[in-house]
């Protein structure tokens, strides 16, 4: 009883404190009544009140629109990223191609105009995505997205947009592991762009932005920052995929080759969206560099 009473009586004091409070104020709270009200009949019975009201309004929606859009935009980079790599990965298809059929064409025709087919082309792309990547071990690997169903294959190249990241080399459904170039056993058959004397690429197991092209021969002309790009000399990567730029003549082994250190152009530690390349004649070009060359020719 002498609960319900205090719980009456606590009540009784919030509603007569209300009460108060509004009589305390209640000449401001008139006032704003009546500021309203004129407001209203201002702006609505007078055309340049009513332009001026609706500008200012205007300005405030098209700013919040404009905080409203910027938030949005962000949230939208991933998507707008997606469009961007296709967009380039189509750009670089077709460069590809233009490249492999002004050479093929150049070898039938060196003096002819040059002419288009697009039957030519045999390399395609698939975008995917890096989920786990590795670049402080002396044997390096990454992670896509992307497995056998998507048409993945062991020995398929891996580019992103600034150059050579790697190659597949396991593969399951819906995810395959990547040998990076920040692994000391792959080996890249790179030159000098520009010229026809290539070597190896291999990273050293030290510095992650740079690897070393080793066996080029002595008579190479080089200098300092030309670019580095694979040599076409296997079914992995096209010809002039790009690798970094020459830093400095490397000390090696070998005595009768250039050895060079090569600013890697990929930057390994951040990648994201990468492409898989699909060489559609190299299971043909296996079968003729894999045969038997031990067979005995009777003539």
């Amino acid at each position: 009883m002498l609960s319900c009473r205090r719980k009456h009586n606590f009540n009784y004091i919030k509603v007569n404190d209300l009460i108060n409070f509004i009589i305390k104020y209640s000449r401001w709270f008139i006032f704003m009544l009546y500021v309203i009200i004129s407001c209203v009949l201002l702006f609505n019975n007078n055309p340049y009140q009513h332009h001026i009201y609706l500008t200012s309004a205007g300005t405030i929606t098209s700013s919040i629109y404009q905080i409203t859009s910027n938030v949005s935009s962000y949230f939208h980079l991933y998507d707008i990223n997606e469009d961007l790599q296709r967009h380039c990965l189509n750009l670089e298809v077709e460069n590809i191609k233009l490249k492999e059929q002004i050479r093929l064409f150049q070898e039938m025709h060196p003096n002819d105009s040059i002419s288009y087919n697009d039957d030519t082309n045999h390399f395609d792309y698939i975008l995917a995505h890096v989920i786990n990547n590795s670049i402080s071990h002396t044997h390096n690997y990454l992670t896509i997205n992307k497995g056998s169903n998507d048409g993945i294959k062991p020995e398929m190249g891996i580019i992103d947009q600034n150059g050579v990241v790697g190659i597949v080399n396991v593969v399951g459904e819906n995810f395959s592991r990547v040998i990076s170039l920040l692994n000391p056993d792959l080996r890249l058959s790179c030159k000098i762009k520009g010229y026809n004397n290539f070597g190896s690429l291999v990273w050293n197991a030290e510095d992650p932005t740079i690897a070393i092209l080793e066996e080029l021969p002595r008579h190479t002309i080089y200098k300092q920052g030309d670019s580095i790009v694979t040599s076409g000399f296997s079914s992995v990567f096209p010809e002039g995929i790009f690798v970094g730029t020459v830093i400095s003549e490397h000390k090696g082994h070998n005595e009768n080759f250039f050895t060079l250190k090569v600013k890697l152009s990929a930057d390994l530690a951040r990648l994201s969206t990468v492409k898989v390349i699909i060489n559609n004649m190299k299971a043909e070009l296996d079968s003729i560099e894999y045969k038997d060359n031990n067979k005995t020719i009777k003539l």
